[in-house]
């Protein structure tokens, strides 16, 4: 049989689909496994009781579940959603977003499959145009969604500050980065994903200046962000305006099966969402809007972020960390200052081995973390520093978190041991 060459995208070995193939692994294997690999958020008794009383409520109204499960929505997602939502962030925020602001898509991955792919490559005027990452490393899930032959994506090198106790933290390096016409879009996570960093109120906005400036959108990825899920444990202002395209999700409230992604543009973008949606989906799945609907209008959504996931996260990060340095205090190891998401980022100065080579001792031990060097899309620099971090998910079971970072500590001692 033979493909095309966009069958290529699909066909190397990437971060995404390794990721994604981890958690298959895990399922199926049948010794002892450590799963600090993936993306998946925790189970919060008090949340998943809500959700279950929500589910309860539409799968008690005849109407409303054979509508959510029997019928099609529209390819901009389920009004009743789309306008509570609209509601929502007027009233809380002050933005002027309106109906027609507003998209559903089937996830966020489905989001930027979208996004970059309007936003850049090819364009009628001849240009080829990217987009840029301000600040890497950044989101393993955007590297592989571009369709072109061409990457799309150039990745800037931060700054690192070394902080006390053994944390970083990386920030936007200005100096050099230029926001001009050969870009499509910035795009900017917050907080990050692998490494829980939340760029600072001055930095975003110093970002969005820039770029409405240059005449460039700005993307803002808020799967674990503000104004929910609201997985920040330091300040960060939710910001919206008419160049902001801001990304939500369903997913890390505790919901990523619903696969229920939102996007907030201009409505000039939404109407190519739509017809996108239509084009490769027909329409997005109902389901998610359904079941959390009337949590938006009652603005409970807001109070389960604030009084639930938020805690419960700030909370295990802390132990998490405390954990990190029982186990580890002689090993030269850094942790990315936690701010938010669900992962600590630890960064091995000077580790010996490439960190896939770690990540292969780890998975041959039954412990599924993420290598660094899958974080680093359109960065092409050989910078040791991307051989040496490792990006572990703290949501699971703290004896789960516990043994996989006992693991850890026994593997990357015996590198430095044997191969310093």
């Amino acid at each position: 049989m033979q493909f095309s060459n966009y069958a290529n995208r699909f066909s190397a070995n990437s971060g995404t689909v390794q990721l994604m193939d981890d958690l298959g692994s895990a399922q199926r294997a049948s010794g002892p496994v450590y799963m600090l690999g993936g993306g998946n958020p925790a189970h919060i008794p008090e949340a998943e009781a809500l959700f279950k009383a929500e589910m309860l409520k539409l799968v008690e109204d005849n109407n409303a579940f054979g509508k959510a499960i029997g019928e099609y929505d529209s390819p901009q997602g389920n009004t009743a959603f789309i306008r509570a939502l609209a509601g929502l962030l007027q009233q809380r925020f002050g933005w002027q977003v309106g109906p027609e602001h507003i998209a559903i898509t089937n996830g966020s991955q489905s989001s930027f499959g979208i996004l970059f792919n309007v936003l850049a490559g090819e364009f009628a005027d001849g240009s080829f145009r990217k987009i840029l990452l301000p600040l890497t490393p950044e989101y393993v899930g955007y590297s592989d969604v571009g369709i072109h032959e061409q990457p799309i994506f150039e990745g800037h090198k931060p700054s690192i500050e070394k902080l006390d106790e053994g944390f970083f933290k990386y920030r936007v390096d200005f100096d050099g980065l230029n926001i001009d016409e050969r870009y499509g879009a910035v795009c900017v996570s917050r907080p990050t994903n692998p490494t829980g960093n939340v760029i600072t109120d001055g930095e975003l906005k110093e970002l969005a200046r820039r770029c409405e400036v240059a005449g460039v959108p700005l993307i803002i990825d808020g799967a674990y962000g503000v104004p929910f899920p609201g997985i920040v444990f330091s300040q960060a202002t939710p910001v919206w305006n008419e160049n902001i395209i801001l990304c939500l999700s369903l997913s890390k409230l505790g919901l990523p099966g619903l696969r229920t992604g939102i996007v907030i543009a201009n409505p000039a973008l939404i109407q190519i969402i739509k017809n996108a949606n239509a084009i490769n989906s027909l329409a997005p799945g109902r389901l998610g809007p359904a079941l959390v609907t009337a949590m938006i209008e009652d603005h409970s959504l807001l109070s389960l972020c604030n009084d639930i996931v938020r805690p419960y996260y700030a909370d295990k990060v802390l132990r998490v960390i405390d954990m990190i340095k029982e186990l580890i205090p002689d090993i030269p190891v850094r942790i990315h200052k936690p701010e938010g998401a669900l992962f600590v980022w630890l960064w091995f100065e000077d580790l010996p081995i490439h960190c896939h080579a770690l990540y292969q001792r780890l998975v041959a031990q039954g412990v599924y973390v993420i290598a660094g060097h899958h974080f680093y899309p359109g960065l092409d620099e050989d910078w040791r520093h991307k051989q040496e971090c490792i990006r572990v998910n703290y949501a699971a079971e703290e004896s789960v978190v516990r043994r996989g970072l006992e693991i850890i500590a026994e593997q990357v001692r015996e590198i430095y041991r044997t191969q310093a």
